[in-house]
């Protein structure tokens, strides 16, 4: 038996006028759905005032788009504007730079604490990073996240427009404390990288959320009550955070397919 509608039900299907059963109606049109064939079919089948009518259409629309006011020009800035920043990381942003110009104060009026600035560098991007591109946070998410334009391409544009604030900043400060770029700036790649690999899986809001309550309770709390910075915050582990960071981003690269999926809450 053939899984195609016949030509004749084809055809009393395109006829307004046949009785045509519910249920066999129903079964056409799921099947028309899939099958490129019967569609072509159904095209060759339609009657001659229907295809006047569709003509008739056509031209009433046609005569419409002409008629009606010119499309509004394309602001070419505006889509780049929500490909690399969002207005609603601005606050955010704001909190970190103001977060890291507190540290410098701290850190002029209490010399004998460990640098500040170095201890919030690996966690100074996440909050910008958790919401640079999050369904929770953006009210076109839906919209964007259905585009050719989102994925792993759209979070890595928005987390550069946060790295663009937050490493001027960081470099600011270590330069006003003394703080070695290096074990600032490493360290700030390193954990954004994290956050991307482990965003894959988890969603980028709960990896950020995650990373910087592990670092906080295991690495600055301890910091500052012991006044010592621990041993991957001292001269010579520079290069343990540049390869940490490049196996990161090597990581978040291989999972760029996972970012395309609705269902992981990126």
């Amino acid at each position: 038996m053939s899984p195609h509608p016949s030509p004749a039900v084809i055809a009393r299907y395109a006829d307004p006028a046949a009785d045509l059963d519910e249920v066999a109606m129903w079964s056409v049109e799921v099947h028309l759905e899939e099958c490129a064939h019967c569609r072509a079919v159904l095209a060759g089948s339609t009657t001659d005032g229907s295809r006047d009518l569709l003509a008739r259409v056509a031209a009433g629309l046609d005569a419409g788009i002409g008629a009606g006011p010119a499309p509004a020009p394309r602001r070419r800035w505006a889509a780049m504007y929500h490909r690399w920043l969002v207005w609603h990381l601005v606050p955010w942003l704001t909190m970190t730079v103001t977060v890291l110009a507190c540290a410098v104060g701290l850190q002029a009026a209490r010399p004998s604490l460990p640098s500040l600035v170095a201890l919030l560098a690996p966690v100074a991007p996440l909050p910008g990073v958790a919401i640079a591109w999050s369904r929770r946070a953006d009210p076109a998410w839906e919209l964007i996240a259905g585009t050719p334009a989102a994925g792993l391409g759209m979070l890595l544009r928005r987390t550069a427009g946060v790295l663009a604030v937050v490493v001027p900043a960081l470099a600011l400060a270590s330069e006003r404390t003394g703080t070695s770029l290096a074990l600032t700036l490493l360290p700030c790649l390193a954990f954004t990288a994290a956050t991307l690999a482990l965003g894959a899986v988890t969603g980028v809001r709960l990896a950020a959320i995650g990373l910087g309550t592990a670092w906080t309770a295991a690495v600055l709390v301890p910091a500052v009550v012991n006044a010592e910075l621990p041993p991957v915050l001292r001269p010579g582990a520079s290069p343990f955070w540049a390869l940490l960071a490049l196996a990161l981003a090597a990581v978040a690269a291989l999972r760029a397919a996972d970012f395309r999926r609705l269902s992981s809450h990126n």
